[in-house]
């Protein structure tokens, strides 16, 4: 063997070998990922350190750490293998990103990092190591920011928990959405208050507790449900304390009260109450082994050489990006700012509304609005957001985008009535004001749609095989207690409109 062919050899084999070398290509990889999608892991860091909400996260990686250094001495006696089925795990993560992607829903991009981050810890460590590392690589998926979407049925479930002990107390109340009124004053179950931090955190905190203190399935299935379940019904409790409170005091008394209560101390509280009910029933002993070395370190099929592996995990996730730049073709451009159209028996009014409202569209090419009148007084808002093309940030559906812009003081209240191609909402501002929303969102030449999931779906489809990309969406709106009923007039209006994919082919030049 010539000198040159000896170095090579000893190139593509020394440095990838053993426990070291493997490693060393599991960093490769992961350094790889988080270069390639830096903004996407930096988005999430972001959440993290800025949600009150997702704080919990900031804890994740130690404890995942902490898990892994649990299970060393176990490691210790295994082998790492480069395992080509583990590729596939890897690509179904660069599909995942590719799909968040295109349809600019960022939940399945964080998904994806980790999906692609435990796919090479399972390609270059192979099955048996994973295995003994089972736990920890499924605990990372606790690092990505979700459930904002229980949010909403929190805030309903903790309103009629209020209703339910104030009843029980004899304190007359009124619930309309997450609104309560009683003598005292007028009471709004907001986001901060759903418990939904609570819940999201207890979730990542049961999880552990799950793993660490228990063995059998059936234990830690009670646990978790009975932790779940505490959590709401505690959030639900302080709520109605606040309310209480403020009915035998003042509402400023009932703030400096819930400020006092709210936050980490009330989880910690609830934690430990949590925590001194399963004790008597823990079932793992302290220095029991996490896994059985000699009963995961069987040999695995599908082994090929760490350098062949790394170079194709950092193919497939390169591919990725690759495919959303090449696929998603240039939108056609819009003709303009929407026109109004024309209603018949309806005209145009600078009458003001009681509360100024505006939905909100970052970053829409277009947005324009009116106010129209009928001659019998009923009167509705209209509102066109079109976009040239959907990205990061300027999106047709997506947080706090849409017809309760909480910088304008409206919020979220409660579903209303709407046409089966289109989505209703009650929303509400202080005084308090209400409105119906009436919105349909339509992706290219395709139909009108009500549905946020249905919206990111034809989106995603678009960018991805270089459809049309020209997005609007059309509001019709109005204010409760206006004469005849907002439910009553929007569908009025609707029906004096016409049809309104014929609106929407206009605002977005679709001929």
């Amino acid at each position: 063997m010539t000198e040159r062919a000896l170095s090579l050899h000893r190139f593509s084999g020394l440095h990838l070998s053993g426990w070291r070398g493997h490693l060393a290509a599991v960093a490769i990889v992961w350094l790889a990922i988080l270069a390639l999608f830096h903004r996407d892991a930096g988005g999430m860091v972001s959440i993290w350190w800025n949600a009150s909400t997702f704080e919990h996260c900031l804890f994740i990686p130690f404890l995942i750490a902490w898990l892994v250094q649990q299970r060393l001495p176990g490691l210790r006696r295994m082998q790492p293998v480069a395992w080509t089925p583990g590729l596939i795990w890897l690509a179904l993560g660069a599909l995942a990103w590719l799909l968040g992607a295109a349809a600019g829903v960022a939940l399945f991009r964080h998904v994806a990092l980790i999906l692609m981050m435990q796919g090479a810890v399972l390609t270059l460590l192979g099955p048996a190591v994973s295995r003994a590392l089972l736990f920890p690589l499924f605990y990372a998926f606790f690092m990505v920011p979700f459930g904002e979407e229980i949010v909403a049925p929190l805030q309903i479930v903790t309103a009629r928990l209020c209703m339910f002990f104030l009843s029980l107390s004899g304190v007359p109340a009124h619930m309309d959405g997450i609104f309560i009124t009683t003598p005292t004053g007028y009471f709004e179950v907001a986001e901060a208050c759903s418990g939904a931090k609570f819940v999201i955190a207890m979730t990542a905190y049961g999880a552990l507790v799950c793993n660490v203190c228990f063995t059998r399935w059936t234990r830690r299935i009670l646990f978790i449900t009975g932790a779940l379940s505490l959590s709401v019904l505690a959030n639900g409790v302080r709520a109605y304390a606040t309310i209480l409170v403020a009915h035998f005091t003042s509402i400023d008394a009932a703030a400096g009260f819930d400020h006092v209560l709210y936050g980490w101390v009330f989880f910690a509280i609830v934690m430990i109450i949590v925590m001194a009910a399963a004790w008597p029933f823990f079932d793992r002993k302290p220095g029991d082994p996490w896994f059985d070395p000699e009963r995961l370190g069987h040999p695995a099929t599908g082994v090929v050489s760490a350098m062949a592996a790394t170079l194709i995990a950092l193919g497939l996730i390169l591919a990725a990006p690759l495919w959303l730049a090449v696929s998603a073709a240039a939108s056609e451009p819009l003709p303009g700012a929407p026109a109004l159209p024309v209603v018949k028996g309806w005209s145009l009014s600078s009458e003001p509304a009681r509360y100024p409202w505006k939905p909100r569209f970052d970053g829409a090419d277009h947005l324009v609005t009116a106010r129209y009148r009928k001659a019998d007084g009923q009167t509705v808002d209209l509102a066109i957001a079109s976009f040239a093309r959907q990205d990061e940030g300027r999106e047709l559906v997506g947080f706090a985008q849409g017809a309760a812009d909480p910088d304008q003081g409206w919020t979220w209240s409660s579903p209303a009535k709407a046409p089966a191609d289109a989505r209703g909402e009650q929303i509400t501002a202080p005084g308090p004001v209400i409105r119906h929303v009436v919105s349909f969102y339509r992706v290219g030449d395709g139909a009108l749609i009500g549905s946020a999931p249905r919206v990111k779906l034809a989106t995603m489809k678009a960018r991805m095989l270089g459809g049309d990309q020209r997005a609007v969406a059309i509001l019709v709106s109005a204010e409760v207690g206006q004469g005849m009923p907002a439910d009553a007039t929007i569908a009025q209006f609707l029906s004096d409109l016409g049809d309104v994919k014929e609106l929407a082919d206009q605002s977005l030049g679709i001929r």
